[in-house]
């Protein structure tokens, strides 16, 4: 059985591809919002703090090896049914007629509202690096540099922000340019960081230190092993996701049965070995794990940054070479929010072109360029709704930020698990499929991400108070929660599902 899905999609926009790059194009966008330099950079300090170089090189692998059964098995489905609605669309064809309603409608709210904190995530984060290079440029912490107010860093956080919806709003040809940027920056960065920092460092960790060392100074309170290891595992967690972006993307790619599942595979395995390798070379020039952690040094804190500028000034008696190094990194993480913003946007024009949303006829239209500009801006401005509560309290804000991971690999896995239990005789496999193995890495994929959703929702520092509380359980709660009242109380009696013109 052969579907053909017309899925008011974008009118002309197919026609923009060409048949070499497809495959290519699609990948591009996954790898770049993936962007292993964007994840590894901003949470190594996780990693560093919990379990240290163990946890994160060691800790990569096992990740890896668990996400590769989550992203094989999206794969599969996506090559089933190829549409920009992705996930929540998946649901909705393998849950069954009569769940079909309800499994796309709370699908579909988890991936977009992780969707829009991932982009609030990435552009703060870039926003915080801007910060941390321009204190190091004017002679760090304790030289009398410029140290940002929170107010300035959500200035330039806001300035970030209007770049990506502006990027965002050009035709689909340079959004296309910019994923295969994105991809190619990534690539180049890793190698030239990897190459670059081990061979300038004076001092190098040996291979004992980096692959056996365990830190248990984490100053939170946790004297666990096991414990410190499951919270260090989510940076490795926290740096893979988003490649679901393929699947939004296939409406505007050519064989989308095929380059939509490719672009998911390749880009979460290229991911896995360039992230390990960046974190190696990073680990590699770590030497004194308190100093790097320690808020009163150059960086404030800044692991990565503090690592990168000691060694170039051991080295050549000046910093400048680190914060270049930081330059670098900064532009992925650029070419990584833009990403977040396309996909951003796909998803939204999808779940609005369904009715989902409030005000979806806005939503849902496209401008003269087939680009759906309304809702580009209206991801861009959730996002800096979500950033404001960085002013209040920074742990209410990475409350907000801790639903990027759970609300993406939440909706991951709904699909996936209808997949295997209500869709497992009656699944009609696409041009990519995993033949008899593919229940059995379902069934792996669901219950990584249900693990690592109690491992997301344990506390992290001890003893718990309101500065240390983890609020993630209560932020993709209200998620869960307010899904399902305005389903029960509303949706309930309209939604029927992703609209959809198939041809058998």
């Amino acid at each position: 059985m052969c579907f053909c899905l017309r899925y008011h999609s974008f009118p002309c926009v197919v026609r923009v591809f060409h048949a070499s790059c497809i495959v290519v194009s699609n990948f591009a966008f996954s790898f770049a919002i993936i962007s292993v330099l964007t994840g590894v950079t901003t949470t190594y300090n996780t990693g560093l703090r919990y379990g240290g170089p163990v946890s994160m090189t060691l800790g990569w692998l096992v990740v890896a090896v668990f996400n590769a059964c989550v992203a094989l098995s999206m794969a599969e489905i996506c090559s089933a049914y190829p549409t920009s609605g992705g996930l929540y669309y998946w649901s909705a064809k393998l849950a069954g007629k009569d769940w079909a309603p309800l499994a796309s409608w709370v699908t579909g709210w988890f991936n977009i509202v992780g969707q829009w904190a991932c982009t609030a995530s990435v552009d703060f984060s870039l926003a915080q690096l801007i910060q941390v290079i321009i204190l190091l440029s004017t002679g760090g912490a304790n030289g009398g540099g410029y140290l940002a107010s929170k107010y300035v860093v959500l200035a330039i956080y806001t300035a970030i922000l209007l770049v990506h919806g502006l990027i965002n709003s050009l035709p689909i040809q340079w959004l296309s340019w910019f994923g295969q940027l994105g991809a190619f920056w990534n690539v180049a960065g890793v190698f030239v960081l990897v190459i670059l920092v081990p061979s300038v460092a004076k001092e190098r960790a040996s291979a004992e230190f980096i692959f056996t060392h365990f830190n248990t100074d984490n100053g939170a309170g946790i004297h666990s092993k096991p414990y410190i290891l499951a919270v260090g595992l989510l940076m490795a967690q926290y740096s893979t996701i988003g490649y679901d972006t393929s699947a939004h993307m296939t409406e505007e790619t050519k064989n989308a049965d095929w380059s939509g599942p490719m672009g998911i595979v390749t880009s979460v395995a290229l991911s896995g070995v360039f992230g390990w390798i960046y974190v190696v070379a990073l680990t590699s020039v770590v030497t004194d794990i308190p100093y790097l952690l320690d808020p009163g040094n150059d960086a404030g804190g800044y692991a990565i940054a503090q690592a990168l500028y000691t060694t170039f000034q051991r080295r050549y008696g000046t910093g400048t070479g680190g914060i270049v190094c930081l330059g670098i990194i900064a532009v992925a993480v650029f070419l990584c929010g833009t990403a977040c913003v396309t996909s951003n946007s796909r998803m939204g024009y999808a779940f609005s072109r369904d009715g989902a949303m409030p005000l979806s006829r806005v939503w849902h239209r496209v401008n003269k360029n087939e680009v759906p500009l309304n809702v580009v801006w209206l991801s861009v401005s959730v996002a800096f709704v979500m950033a404001l509560t960085s002013l209040g309290s920074q742990v209410a804000f990475q409350a907000m930020v801790s639903i990027t991971t759970l609300g993406l690999y939440i909706s991951y896995a709904l699909p996936i698990f209808f997949r295997v239990t209500a869709a497992r005789r009656s699944f009609v496999p696409g041009p990519f499929h995993l033949g008899r193995y593919g229940v059995v890495v379902g069934a792996v994929a669901v219950l990584w991400v249900a693990l690592v959703t109690v491992l997301f929702c344990l506390p992290v520092a001890y003893p718990v108070d309101k500065d240390t509380f983890n609020y993630t359980p209560a932020a993709v709660g209200g998620v869960l929660v307010l899904s399902l009242a305005a389903w029960v109380l509303h949706a309930r009696f309209w939604f029927r599902g992703p609209i959809t013109n198939v041809d058998e």
